[in-house]
Formats: structure tokens, sequence, C-alpha cells
């Protein structure tokens, strides 16, 4: 890895970036409007939002981030850019991290906006400090980004990028702790929930909105974190040098 290049393939798709302004509302704007959207659905309802508000905090980044992160790369496939960069001295560890850290940079700015957005528009009650949300919030839509990476190794078009989405992130929203606690899930789905990043996302969030501290907060943290360095680890060693 050379950071040099790393730091300037991130340099060059925060500029692309910057003349896609649909990319860059879809994942600075989009995730508080979807919070929102579920705020106001049930106004009237009391608590609900509280109950369940910290796991959408933690949905909606993640989806909105794999998107964008698997199929911005699978563009630049398509385009024939990456197969023009891998004939240069460019390493594959120096795409995929350059990418990493200009949607890394990009998921700080989104979980500022969609955290100041849910606490203080939408009424999100939080027990916990708000900057713990906020770490939360950022090491969830990273671990979206890292795991989009990867999938855009595996995938021939932004297409097949999106029936990705069944797979490894469905079943994550399904036993995630959404719409059952965890603990009330079957002993076999409860032991697959363990193996699913998103679920210990959804254990962070609640955790800081809940006021939990300690290693109640930060072993979900911890262990998210370490999906995804090893979905970054993964992605260069999956990423062909010849596309087709």
């Amino acid at each position: 890895m050379n950071p040099r290049r790393m730091f300037a393939t991130a340099g060059r798709v925060l500029a692309q970036l910057r003349h896609d302004p649909r990319s860059i509302a879809l994942m600075v704007v989009a995730p508080s409007l979807l919070v929102g959207l579920f705020a106001w659905l049930f106004t009237d309802t009391t608590g609900v939002f509280d109950a369940f508000g910290g796991a959408i905090l933690a949905l909606f980044p993640f989806i909105v981030m794999f998107l964008v992160s698997s199929i911005t790369t699978l563009r630049e496939r398509r385009s024939g850019t990456l197969e023009r960069l891998m004939t240069t001295p460019l390493g594959r560890a120096d795409f995929v991290l350059g990418y990493a850290l200009a949607f890394g940079l990009l998921a700080v700015v989104q979980a500022s906006v969609t955290v100041t957005f849910a606490v203080y528009v939408c009424g999100l009650t939080v027990s916990g400090e708000l900057w713990q949300l906020g770490l939360v919030a950022v090491v969830d839509a990273l671990l979206g980004t890292s795991l989009g990476l990867l999938a855009s190794a595996f995938a021939q078009s932004e297409f097949q990028a999106v029936q990705f989405m069944p797979v490894l992130v469905f079943p994550q929203i399904i036993l995630g702790g959404l719409f059952m606690p965890r603990e009330q899930m079957p002993d076999v789905l409860h032991a697959i929930s363990d193996w699913l990043p998103l679920s210990h996302a959804i254990d962070a969030v609640q955790a800081v909105t809940a006021g939990d501290d300690g290693w109640d907060l930060w072993r979900p943290v911890l262990i998210v974190t370490a999906f995804a360095v090893a979905f970054l680890v993964l992605a260069p060693l999956t990423l062909r040098r010849r596309t087709s």
C-alpha cells in the first residue's frame, strides 16, 4: 500500500462526487429524510419512534452507503477507468482504501447530519452522549461502505450490485433486532444473528439511546469495526485486475 496513491485516489473520488449532486444528496440527505418520514409516521403514537428510532438510525446509513459505494465502484469498472488504473503502479489496496477513505469522510458528514436531524428535529430521545451516537453512526456507515466495496468485486453491473441486497442486506435487517429483540428469536436464528454485523450496529445504537456505557456499548462497536476492517482487507484480494 502506498499512502500517496491512496490519498490521490480518495481525492479523485471526492472530485468526481462533487460533480454528482444526486449521489451526494443520496448519501447525506436521504437517510435524514427517511428517519424523518419514520418519525412523522408515528407522530401520534407515543414512544414508538423512541423505541425504534435508534435501530432505524443504524439501518438507513448502512443501506445507503452500501448502494452508493458498490455502484460507484462498478461505474469505474464499466467505464474502463479501473482497467486503466490497474495498468499503472496503483495497487488494488490503494484503490480500495482510497475509495474507503473518500466515502469514510462522507460518512462522517452523513452521520453528523442524520444524528442531528434525528435528535433535534425528530425528537429522538438519547440517554447517552450525543458524540457516542455520532460515532456509532459513522462506524455503521463505514460498515455499509466496506461491504459495498467487497460486493462490487463480485458484480458485473450496477443491477447485479443491487441484486446482492436480498443476500447481504435483507437477512441482516430481518435478524438484526428491528422487528423482534434478538433474545426472543429461536436459538438458531439468534445464533445466526450474532454473525451478522448489522445486528451489532443496532445493538450499539440502542445502547447509546438507552444510556448504556462500558462493555455494553463498546463491545458491539468493536465487533462492527472488526467486520468493516475484514471487508476492506478482503476487497482488494477479490478485485480482479482485468475487467470485462
